[in-house]
């Protein structure tokens, strides 16, 4: 039985590897890598009935390493608590937005600082972080259905992209560590993004 799982864990994954995937709650699909990372999951941010985006989170193998040899089903708390550590200890990793609604250069910008700013102790740090967003996405006048972002969170700071233009750097671990407790922590932004992740990172 244990080795049937197993196999079906490994035909899970290399269909995620040759293919990608797609967020069923938009149709928006993701690459299967993104900067030699590996798609760890997918989801939806929701604000009321509104699906205002889809983000697929990209991170290391070392850190597939370690939720490859944990079982959604026999531990999900520990499974969910091991998938925060070890995209955080084991950077980087990146979260790449792709718009689904049309939002303002300013609502957007203040909505990702505003979910930063709690996990993180800098209020300096932060109003940086939500200068990169505002000024990459306000010389297009807004976020507009298709708009990217990217966010690549490295060991010593937290890159920002917008349609693939990269906008500059704010160099603060915390931050960045701040950043993937949006989408990582208990109370992520996306449960569906976490789900996502063991289903497709873990064993059965």
């Amino acid at each position: 039985m244990l080795r049937i799982l197993f196999n079906i864990f490994v035909i899970l994954t290399l269909n995620i590897l040759c293919h990608g995937m797609t967020d069923k709650a938009t149709g928006i699909d993701f690459s299967n890598q993104l900067n030699g990372l590996d798609l760890f999951g997918v989801g939806v941010r929701k604000k009321g009935p509104i699906k205002v985006y889809s983000v697929g989170m990209y991170a290391s193998s070392a850190a597939k390493g370690i939720l490859g040899k944990l079982s959604k089903k026999a531990d999900k708390a520990k499974a969910l608590a091991s998938l925060r550590s070890s995209v955080k200890a084991h950077p980087p990793a990146s979260f790449l937005l792709k718009m689904n609604f049309n939002v303002g250069a300013e609502k957007m910008a203040s909505a990702i600082a505003d979910l930063v700013a709690p996990r993180h102790n800098s209020p300096k740090e932060v109003d940086a972080l939500k200068t990169l967003i505002f000024n990459g996405v306000s010389k297009k006048g807004g976020a507009s259905k298709g708009t990217t972002f990217q966010f690549d969170c490295e060991k010593h700071g937290i890159n920002v992209s917008v349609d693939g233009t990269k906008q500059g750097n704010v160099p603060s671990a915390g931050l960045s560590q701040a950043f993937c407790d949006v989408y990582m922590d208990d109370k992520c932004v996306s449960s569906a993004l976490r789900e996502s992740c063991l289903d497709n990172c873990c064993l059965p």
